[in-house]
């Protein structure tokens, strides 16, 4: 696939969840290590220590790391500071305090910051004590949600997401617009069956073959396709039979043909690879895609399409 150029896009995929304890040390982060990761590099990033790393995660001191491995973030429980929340869009500090079930001001005053204004990426200190929130959770809205879309993930009804947004029926939401989701929901998507790291690794590695230069909402739907079809019964049952799988004599994916499927993964697949599995399908439940502009097969083109992200269109039979 030729590389196009494409807007540069930083996203860190982090899973925040109530802190536990294990053995004096506390977590509340999952972090999925990329390659070139170092436990010393993780530990800086997070301001922690590489032992709370290795005591909250039961390594030992030789202990090695590989790509797509998830890490607990540990934190000392003598430390003055708590969980860490990336700044997403359309967040603001009234809306982040919210979440968490503490004052403005304590957020404020815990991070240092004397205006009211914040931006995207921005790493906040949130205090040990707090919580996630014991009347909603929030969701940021992603290209391609519909209120419909994300009352199905959540598990809630769609008069509910509506009722609790102020939304009517016909109302429109867009990417980065925050909604509130009513208690009692999972407060994270349907979850997706759970892959071993060989099997992550290597739908990372499919991701980066075919989706290198797309637009990073690209790379999760080629990744959401492949789960996709690991949930309909019409195709094989694992990660590797469905990448590795050939129907009437020819392989489904061109990058297995042509050896591209060994080359090594991006880290920006396994990110992609991370959301998909976490639910988020920018694809709309498809299970197939092409590149109009590289086949000529009316086969794939009389298939209405559900998605079309870059240079990919997104369809499903």
């Amino acid at each position: 696939m030729k590389v196009k150029k494409a807007k540069k896009v930083l996203l860190i995929s982090l899973v925040l969840g109530s802190l536990a304890s294990v053995g004096g040390y506390v977590f509340g982060q999952t972090y999925y290590v990329q390659p070139g990761d170092s436990l010393f590099k993780i530990a800086a990033r997070y301001g922690t220590s590489v032992d709370a790393l290795l005591r909250s995660n039961n390594l030992g001191a030789a202990a090695s790391i590989y790509p797509g491995q998830a890490i607990q973030i540990g934190y000392s429980s003598g430390s003055t500071s708590g969980k860490t929340h990336l700044v997403q869009s359309g967040e603001s500090l009234f809306l982040i305090a919210q979440r968490y079930g503490i004052s403005i001001d304590t957020l404020k005053r815990t991070n240092n910051i004397t205006s009211n204004y914040l931006y995207v990426g921005q790493r906040l200190t949130i205090p040990f004590g707090s919580s996630t929130g014991s009347s909603s959770s929030n969701y940021t809205v992603k290209s391609g949600d519909t209120p419909y879309l994300i009352a199905k993930r959540y598990g809630i009804s769609l008069t509910q997401l509506l009722s609790i947004n102020n939304l009517n029926s016909w109302s429109q939401i867009k990417p980065g617009q925050v909604l509130q989701l009513p208690t009692g929901s999972s407060g994270s998507p349907s979850p997706t069956p759970s892959i071993s790291q060989n099997d992550l690794a290597l739908l990372a590695r499919l991701v980066t073959a075919e989706s290198a230069g797309e637009p990073f909402e690209g790379q999760v739907a080629v990744a959401a396709t492949i789960l996709n079809r690991l949930k309909d019964p019409r195709y094989p049952k694992t990660i590797p039979g469905i990448i590795y799988q050939i129907d009437s004599g020819r392989y489904q994916y061109s990058p297995v043909l042509d050896g591209r499927i060994n080359q090594p993964a991006t880290a920006s697949a396994y990110q992609a690879v991370q959301l998909a599995l976490s639910g988020w399908d920018p694809s709309n439940g498809a299970n197939g895609f092409y590149n109009p502009a590289k086949t000529t097969s009316q086969w794939v083109r009389s298939h209405p399409a559900t998605a079309t992200i870059g240079g990919h269109v997104f369809f499903n039979y």
